[in-house]
């Protein structure tokens, strides 16, 4: 078995190694005439910025990417910086004709998205003419590697029960150097994601027939992003469902994030798409989609019909009505652990590093804080946008629309969810961005905290503080003190994963959704049948 292990891994290396590797592949350059077709389809009114990128890429030499990229962000960044001194000339003169006249000959759009638009028609070479076949050699190997490393663990494990033998032992496991690797590349993965797509335009030559498949056109770094999102699911549910196979909570739980994965995030957006309506994943509620109520999509919805109205009104239902329900009766278990894309990354690829979640008290502090200010957050940038976007203007109180949506996006949808949420799961647990960061759990956890008929039941009388419970938490709960007193655990941060339970040698934890009367604490009734002794001996 372990001989099989082995081969899994080095195929796995293998398969990720081609993978990054294609980075470094092709070349990129324009014919005249195709750079012509380009700038007509831009509906570019510059002639500098058509000198620009022509010098840039219409070209004999056979430029790498990341060649190429520099010389088109460049020849964007010239272009605009042109036009942008020719606007402060005239409005330092008060010409404002001239200077009116300036803006139409600005490119509007971020530089790496504009220099991934030309990559793509640019690109030629060995992986762009055999998609397939890199798609066999990348993640062919991949998935096979990473499975032959898994199955045999279902042999290996034996009798029933859930194993974490060694977890602290294993450099993968206890934030040595193989997790700072995986860290690593995570985080640059997601780096080059968000800022410099134009760098991994070679991956999206390999997905291109899927995508045309899927949605008649090229795939974009996002289809990419989506694909290896359900791909690294699907694999690792293997490995949950393996190690979690007598345990049927889990098991359910799995397969329903994998559903709503696979099928509400991925499939159903890309047909919606092949139609020409509007790629929308249906379970995403606001605020975790954050870009709800910007302008380009009140738009593009407008503009939609009565598909685009219907997915409006739904994501206000959603919002408004559904999640709080949905929360009262079943606890924010019911998004963050059974649909949530997110959490489905985190209890999938996530869960060999649920046990790195701090548990200290300075952690809960800064997490009750942190996410709670993302959610305001994210509320001003909403009240701003809807009221720049109905009333004409340019800010609210002082707030421009564009600056607060920008720093939002940035600090919060690339940064925190992306790089930090995902790429730090190694060293500090597999749900920082849903225990710090997420404004959805944070409005979820307001209601299961103060509204809901869920909590886990706790029986301390048979609690023997092995500890199992509060390793395991991804949320940072302390479990063992609330089972050693007995209390009911109604945190705002719990999501209802179930792994406190499932670790439970003594069956000490339930997971339970019953009358709000039921959540009171038993210390609460025996502090009060304290005092109650009390006033009986004052009164003798």
């Amino acid at each position: 078995m372990k001989a099989i292990k082995h081969i899994g891994l080095v195929l796995f290396i293998i398969g990720l190694a081609i993978f990054t590797g294609t980075l470094f592949t092709g070349s990129f350059s324009l014919t005249e005439a195709e750079l012509n077709a380009f700038i007509a389809s831009k509906d570019y009114k510059s002639e500098l910025i058509k000198g620009e990128l022509k010098q840039a890429t219409v070209t004999n030499e056979h430029l790498n990417i990341f060649e190429f990229s520099s010389r088109v962000r460049n020849a964007y960044e010239s272009s605009n910086k042109h036009y942008d001194a020719l606007i402060a000339k005239y409005d330092e003169e008060k010409n404002w004709d001239k200077k009116g006249e300036q803006y139409q000959y600005k490119i509007y759009g971020k530089p790496h998205t504009l220099s991934y638009e030309i990559a793509k028609k640019a690109g030629s070479g060995f992986v762009k003419e055999n998609a397939g076949f890199l798609w066999w050699l990348t993640f062919g190997l991949g998935i096979i590697g990473a499975l032959l490393f898994i199955l045999p663990n279902l042999v290996l494990l034996g009798r029933p029960g859930i194993k974490n033998n060694h977890i602290y032992h294993q450099a993968s496991t206890n934030r040595g150097w193989i997790a700072w690797l995986v860290l690593v590349y995570l985080v640059v993965f997601y780096l080059l994601l968000y800022f410099y797509p134009d760098y991994v335009v070679n991956w999206t030559f390999i997905l291109d027939p899927i995508s045309k498949f899927l949605n008649g056109g090229p795939a974009s770094q996002w289809f990419v992003y989506g694909f290896l999102y359900c791909v690294i699911m699907i694999v690792m549910a293997v490995r949950m469902y393996i190690k979690y196979r007598h345990n049927k909570y889990q098991i359910i739980r799995t397969t329903s994030v994998l559903f709503f994965q696979i099928v509400f995030a991925f499939l159903i957006p890309e047909i919606m798409t092949s139609l020409n309506m509007p790629g929308y994943d249906f379970k995403n509620a606001f605020p975790l989609d954050y870009d709800f109520f910007f302008e380009w999509n009140l738009d593009s919805l407008r503009e939609s019909g009565a598909i685009g109205l219907f997915i409006l009104v739904w994501g206000i239902v959603l919002t408004l009505i559904i999640v709080p329900v949905m929360v009262y009766f079943f606890g924010k278990r019911w998004y963050c652990s059974w649909v949530c894309g997110c959490g489905g990354l985190a209890e999938t690829l996530g869960d060999p590093y649920r046990q790195h979640s701090n548990k200290s008290l300075n952690a809960w502090k800064l997490e009750r804080w942190l996410i709670h200010s993302v959610l305001v957050f994210s509320l001003i940038m909403t009240l701003v946008t809807l009221y720049c976007y109905f009333s004409g203007a340019e800010a609210f109180l002082g707030i421009k629309s564009q600056w607060i949506k920008d720093t939002y996006s940035f600090l919060i949808g690339a940064w925190f969810a992306g790089v930090i949420g995902t790429g730090f799961y190694p060293i500090f647990g597999n749900r920082v961005w849903c225990r710090f960061g997420c404004p959805l759990a944070a409005y979820l956890g307001l209601v299961q905290r103060f509204k809901s008929r869920f909590r886990i039941t706790t029986n301390g009388g048979q609690c023997i503080s092995c500890g199992n419970c509060s390793t395991y938490c991804e949320q940072g709960i302390d479990v063992r003190a609330y089972a050693q007193k007995g209390e009911n655990i109604v945190r705002a941060s719990c999501v209802g994963c179930g792994i406190c339970s499932a670790v439970c040698p003594r069956g000490v934890l339930k997971l339970e959704n019953g009358p709000e009367k039921g959540r009171i604490n038993p210390t609460e009734i025996l502090l009060g049948n304290d005092v109650d002794l009390m006033d009986l001996v004052n009164q003798k």
